[in-house]
């Protein structure tokens, strides 16, 4: 079937989203056909205000609505470690443990040559001017375990080294609740690597 040119062209919109294939922007299409004019125009509105109003943080890429964010303006934040993670999403999971005090980095991207992205196109050189001082004690590298995290951890940690900077990487396994055997040879590898003493 052929769509009138205003729906295939909001089709195309939606397919430009991650993971989103034919199928889903049709859904999508159809779901916003649906909508009341009402609830289209607060959708339409809420996208541009989040593109007019959101900032990137200068000093670690987090998307704020000031810059500096408000982790990097917080007095009471430990700034003697930043966590360098590759989204802004990654930075929110970390901060929802409520666990974690200090600065964060975010890379805006991991190291993936396949998709054409390399070690220039994120934040790493900006990380490095970050730790010329001598407040930077440690840096932790909170980057997913796939080949890209990975390929993007061991480049990261091999320029920090010269630092004198202590490195260290968040520890992956088995979730909370998970059986062992239904988890992947990888996943049981990094929660072994990953032990602790109690």
């Amino acid at each position: 079937m052929i769509y009138p040119k205003s729906i295939a062209a909001l089709i195309e919109h939606f397919q430009k989203f991650p993971s989103v294939g034919p199928k889903s922007a049709q859904r999508m299409a159809f779901y916003l056909l649906r909508m009341p004019m009402s609830e289209v125009q607060k959708f339409a509105q809420s996208m541009l205000d989040a593109k007019a109003n959101t900032k990137t943080c200068e000093i670690c890429f987090n998307l704020s609505a000031e810059s500096p964010c408000e982790i990097c303006s917080s007095p009471s934040r430990d700034r003697s470690t930043i966590c360098v993670v590759a989204e802004t999403k990654d930075l929110i999971a970390v901060e929802k443990t409520n666990e974690y005090k200090g600065l964060y980095h975010v890379l805006q991207g991991l190291i993936s040559p396949m998709d054409g992205i390399g070690a220039d196109d994120i934040r790493i050189k900006e990380l490095l001017n970050r730790l010329t001082g001598d407040e930077v004690k440690e840096v932790i590298i909170a980057l997913n375990p796939s080949v890209e995290g990975e390929a993007t951890s061991l480049y990261l940690s091999k320029l920090i080294k010269p630092f004198g900077i202590k490195i260290s990487r968040i520890a992956f396994g088995l979730p909370v609740g998970a059986d062992l055997e239904y988890a992947d040879e990888i996943t049981i590898a990094k929660a072994i690597e990953g032990r602790r003493e109690i």
